[in-house]
């Protein structure tokens, strides 16, 4: 078995979540569940995910609604305790430079945006939610490069997870050269996901008790506060966005 917690995992909390493993892990030993030790780190993702020894996961709700929903069983979501979202859901903020003028998000119709992945919910999929029409711009590859992109010129805009967003700003030294101009409705938070249907129960549990379990320093580092059952028909009903290459051309005349 595996457990791979990839989604928040930024090197100025990787203790923290190697605490919030050891707490569920135990609670799952304590449950007769032979958990893994320690977390699987791996570049390959969609490796992980698709993963028939997966004993916990966590995808972003895109790529459920794509592939996992089908092949993986929905354990739920963990709340960050975000402001003026239901729990176990999230949301964007659009991040632009502190020194443009421009303080509304339909100030930047047309603006040139960073995303960080053509499969990523928070990074492309709530970006074109935005009531005006980006220019594509750089695929980056994280939050973290997204928000550099914009801080370095690259981009004019970049949607950044809320959650992610936090980490960047306690983490970097140049969040302080960024503003946010508006924010996306909320979906459902990460997904965790398992390859046993049968331990599903057994995996909330575990997951609510070793949260409580937490040391109230790593609790905080991470904005952790519990576990939320969402449906999979939830995470079904956010629509699938187009490609940016599909969104680009829509906005060529002709």
């Amino acid at each position: 078995m595996i457990a791979a917690l990839p989604m928040y995992d930024h090197p100025g909390v990787r203790a923290e979540r190697d605490v919030v493993w050891a707490c569920i892990r135990d609670q799952l030993r304590a449950r007769g569940v032979d958990a893994p030790e320690t977390l699987h780190r791996a570049d390959d993702l969609w490796e992980q995910w698709r993963s028939p020894d997966l004993l916990l996961g966590q995808t972003c709700g895109l790529p459920f609604r794509l592939e996992f929903n089908r092949t993986q069983t929905l354990v739920g979501s963990i709340d960050y305790g975000l402001p003026d979202t239901p729990p176990g859901h999230y949301h964007s903020l659009f991040v632009v430079r502190r020194s443009d003028p421009r303080d509304r998000l339909e100030d930047f119709d047309g603006a040139v945006l960073a995303y960080n992945e053509a499969v990523s919910q928070s990074g492309w999929g709530n970006a074109i939610t935005a009531p005006v029409r980006f220019t594509v711009g750089p695929m980056t590859g994280s939050h973290r490069d997204s928000t550099l992109a914009v801080a370095r010129g690259d981009a004019e805009i970049a949607a950044i997870d809320a959650i992610s967003y936090r980490l960047i700003r306690a983490h970097t030294d140049f969040a302080d050269t960024l503003k946010v101009v508006g924010r996306s409705p909320s979906t459902p938070g990460m997904a965790l996901i398992t390859a046993f249907p049968d331990l599903v129960q057994t995996l909330r549990n575990a997951i609510t008790e070793g949260i409580a379990a937490m040391p109230q320093n790593a609790r905080e580092a991470l904005g952790v506060r519990g576990l939320t059952v969402i449906s999979a028909a939830d995470y079904m009903s956010v629509p699938i966005p187009p490609s940016p290459e599909a969104y680009a051309a829509e906005m060529v005349p002709g």
